[in-house]
């Protein structure tokens, strides 16, 4: 179970959205609004004790919280957990929001490309850009009509929205670096969607300042740190472990006895992120933007290592 503050929430609805798509809706239990929460945000949600996933937050103002989940059959167990044990009425646990995904607000233009259930964090985007009377574009590339999440809503956007479906004739893919090379001057741009959607959005965004790139990964493209050979003391526990080539520091924790929490274990989610009092940590995560990493003062121990032979962390 995590070791961060948890409230019990009770679902009270189950819709579908697309195929092979549900919207699941939480209140909690004294009907008291969920905290508020920005766009691109996310929570954990704890389905059972040994189940936790990480979900965006769709937009809404009644205080109730509301995510999009896809059902995986191939995936962690998260999303057929709630396909096929999840009933209204059930009570579970969820997070405070947390947001690695932020909007920037100041642009002068927004540009938002997404990739099947990647819409999630950008839809919220949208609505919010929107409301504010914001510029912005949205290109979302969907494998068909039945597919296509929110399509409803956001064919309602007009020519902000252009929707890309594989099994039409002559749409194909998103072509990023054509979107990159058409926004004005000063844009933001934000991706979210499968990897090689994101791939190719970096690749597409190399000449853009970085500040200027924005994005959201369903799951790791660099290996863990798992070379061991240094030491982590244990600053709040009076602790000194020793982490041994093929361990990661998270692992070598649990070893040791400490209820550590995780969820996705490869340096998606931001769960397990720490706070780094001493020494260099080798970042292998994609939660932390470059100045967070140069900072170097937090690091998700799930993935990544050390570059000098003591850590010290504030656990």
């Amino acid at each position: 179970m995590l070791n961060r503050s948890m409230w019990p929430v009770r679902l009270m609805a189950i819709r579908l959205a697309a195929e092979q798509v549900n919207i699941y809706e939480f209140a909690t239990l004294d009907g008291s609004p969920f905290c508020s929460y920005e766009p691109g945000a996310h929570v954990d949600l704890q389905l059972r004790d040994d189940l936790v996933r990480q979900y965006s937050l769709l937009p809404g103002d009644d205080g109730r919280l509301r995510v999009a989940v896809q059902t995986d059959e191939t995936g962690r167990g998260g999303s057929r957990f709630l396909a096929r044990e999840a009933h209204v009425g059930d009570v579970y646990f969820v997070s405070e929001a947390r947001n690695h995904f932020p909007l920037v607000r100041t642009a002068s233009h927004s540009v938002l490309i997404a990739g099947g259930i990647g819409i999630t964090p950008l839809y919220g985007m949208l609505v919010d850009l929107e409301r504010r009377g914001a510029s912005w574009e949205l290109h979302y590339a969907v494998r068909s009509d039945a597919k296509t999440v929110f399509g409803e809503a956001l064919r309602g956007y007009g020519d902000k929205v252009r929707i890309v479906r594989s099994d039409h004739p002559g749409d194909g893919r998103v072509d990023i670096a054509k979107v990159i090379e058409a926004a004005p001057a000063g844009s933001e741009f934000y991706c979210c969607g499968p990897e090689r959607m994101v791939d190719a959005f970096v690749d597409a965004a190399t000449g853009l300042p970085s500040e200027k790139v924005h994005l959201e990964r369903f799951s790791a493209t660099t290996g863990i740190a798992a070379a061991g050979g240094f030491e982590v003391r244990l600053e709040r526990s009076g602790k000194q472990l020793f982490v041994a080539e093929g361990n990661t520091i998270l692992q070598t924790l649990r070893d040791a006895g400490f209820a550590m929490p995780s969820s996705c274990e490869q340096g998606v989610c931001g769960v397990c992120e720490s706070r780094v009092l001493s020494g260099e940590p080798d970042h292998r995560d994609h939660v932390l933007s470059a100045a967070e990493r140069a900072k170097g003062d937090t690091m998700m121990i799930c993935c990544s290592g050390s570059r000098g032979p003591l850590l010290v962390l504030d656990l």
